[in-house]
């Protein structure tokens, strides 16, 4: 029964309104477009974008959202479906695991901290690959941490194999490099001791070859190299060189966790100084404590590991989201127990963020209230055309904000005062409401500002044979909300964009670019333009 409420619970925060707001460009309408595309060809082993070769990514989550469209429609619920599934489980595994290493108490707390926090509760509503990616690999981690303690070692070891191999298939090499890293780092932590053997490594990699050789072989078979081949070096280029302007500091993901994954994040500073707080492990003491080892691992390797890559992105470091809420729930749990109390700076800091996070929620209306007196004051020019949309704000809304900042006032003064529990619950539970009101109620308005009006351009396309394509900035977004179709003319993909805009075209082309890059497109002897909104200019070819 314990099960089936949190099952229905994480079902009821993670599935409703999925589909109330657009994807975004670009990563959640890149998967939904390649798993369109599947649909639409019938081609379920190599993933394309605009039906050509899109080697960026193994398939895998492509499929699950594939699947997900033929039950529920080519739309942008079923496209955020799969990782509302992948919520639902990852907060079972952490009751499951958290029951076994210390107790019933602490699954549920584990569960509460991961979901009462902001991104790794919002990453669950998405269309991105990351949190189907970071629930295998804590998985393959988790397997071959239990190799030492399970009666069956070698089951342990297959299934870790399994989930590193369905790792690789949903993001690629990245889930090897981050397993070995962990494990060579464990080894060298623990004095070069561990309780894997040569024997469990092996079965682990045949498990992760023969899960892998679903996609891989089966590609290299049926097409040759060529395509894994592509694959590898675009996997490669992304580890070594800044991708698609995404650069970014060193504690770029540093900061990203310590706001991002609020309040779970404070709890884990505070473990810190606590370090040598008694034991809460009631039981197998040995072996819930070398997990806490292996959390340590995983949490600094990957941050170490993305804070070193080049590409700066904030879902990169989200794996770091696992082991980061297990040791805040970890600490919570000694809370509870009364084990340790916490400083005055950590309270101040819970104090400190929640405010600030709060303040800009209820900033956000005033943004909208007082935009036209704003606009003069934003020098880019785009910006400023975005927020000419009519978007609806009053001042009522500041309530949220507001009503957050008093809760997360209420909570510190709860904990200021020795009320543990109830302080927690209302950290925690009030931080899982008002991401609810932020995903129903504000992200649909800011999207209205930012990508709303190219949108709605697309999808008056669908159906259309037309051919439509964004002009000096780069998007997924007019392939899959029009809809579109392979072409039949071979000259489309020679050389796209000039042949749209100079060649014999077969049928009517639309296009749009931004309002900062629209002058040379304005003057274009074959161009008129049909409109602008919100920063958005939209031409035909004459």
């Amino acid at each position: 029964m314990k099960y089936l409420l949190i099952a229905v619970v994480a079902a009821l925060l993670f599935i409703p309104f999925l589909g109330a707001v657009h994807l975004f460009d670009w990563d959640e309408i890149n998967f939904a477009e390649a798993a369109r595309e599947m649909i639409v060809t019938g081609n379920y082993s190599q993933v394309q974008i605009d039906f050509a070769p899109f080697w960026e990514k193994p398939p895998l989550f492509i499929w699950m959202q594939a699947i997900s469209m033929q039950l529920f429609g080519i739309n942008d619920f079923a496209a955020r479906f799969p990782n509302a599934v992948i919520g639902i489980v990852t907060l079972l595994t952490f009751y499951h695991i958290g029951k076994k290493q210390v107790d019933e108490k602490f699954g549920f707390w584990w569960a509460l901290v991961y979901a009462g926090s902001w991104l790794p509760h919002f990453y669950f509503k998405s269309g991105i690959i990351d949190p189907t990616f970071n629930y295998f690999i804590f998985l393959a981690i988790y397997f071959a941490y239990r190799i030492g303690y399970a009666p069956k070692p070698v089951r342990m070891a297959i299934f870790s194999g399994i989930s590193l191999g369905l790792a690789v298939l949903t993001k690629g090499p990245a889930a090897i490099l981050i397993a070995v890293l962990v494990l060579l780092v464990y080894w060298i932590y623990n004095k070069f001791r561990i309780h894997i053997r040569i024997a469990h490594l092996l079965w682990i990699v045949l498990f992760a070859l023969l899960t892998t050789a679903l996609w891989f072989g089966y590609e290299i078979i049926m097409h040759g190299w060529w395509f894994v081949n592509e694959f590898l070096i675009y996997q490669w280029r992304l580890f070594s060189t800044p991708d698609a302007g995404h650069g970014g500091p060193f504690f770029y993901h540093w900061i990203v966790l310590l706001v991002g994954c609020f309040p779970a994040s404070i709890f884990l500073l505070s473990y810190l100084q606590t370090s040598r707080a008694k034991s809460i492990y009631l039981s197998q003491p040995a072996e819930a404590k070398d997990f806490k080892v292996w959390m340590w691992v995983l949490f600094w390797v990957v941050l170490l590991l993305f804070s070193i890559v080049k590409t700066k992105i904030v879902h990169y470091s989200s794996l770091c989201y696992f082991p980061l809420s297990y040791l805040a729930a970890l600490q919570v749990h000694r809370l509870l127990e009364g084990r340790f109390t916490l400083k005055g700076w950590n309270i101040s800091l819970i104090l400190f963020i929640g405010v600030v996070l709060g303040l800009a929620i209820s900033l956000l209306p005033l943004v909208g209230i007082y935009k036209n007196d704003l606009i003069p004051h934003i020098g880019d020019k785009f910006a400023q055309a975005n927020l000419q949309a009519d978007v609806p704000f009053s001042f009522g809304e500041m309530a949220y904000g507001l009503i957050y900042i008093l809760l997360v006032v209420i909570s510190c003064v709860m904990l200021f005062s020795g009320k543990v529990r109830r302080g927690m619950l209302c950290l925690f539970i009030s931080t899982i409401l008002m991401i609810q009101v932020t995903v129903l109620h504000f992200v649909p308005k800011v999207e209205k500002f930012s990508q709303a009006a190219a949108i709605e351009f697309f999808e008056q396309f669908q159906g259309k044979d037309v051919y439509v394509r964004p002009l000096a900035y780069f998007s997924y977004a007019h392939l899959y909300y029009t809809r579109k179709q392979p072409s039949a003319n071979p000259e489309y993909y020679k050389n796209k964009e000039q042949w749209l805009l100079e060649g014999a075209i077969d049928k009517p082309a639309y296009f749009i670019c931004r309002i900062t890059d629209s002058e040379p497109y304005r003057s274009h002897p074959n161009l008129e333009v049909i409109g602008e909104k919100n920063g958005f200019v939209f031409f035909k070819r004459k």
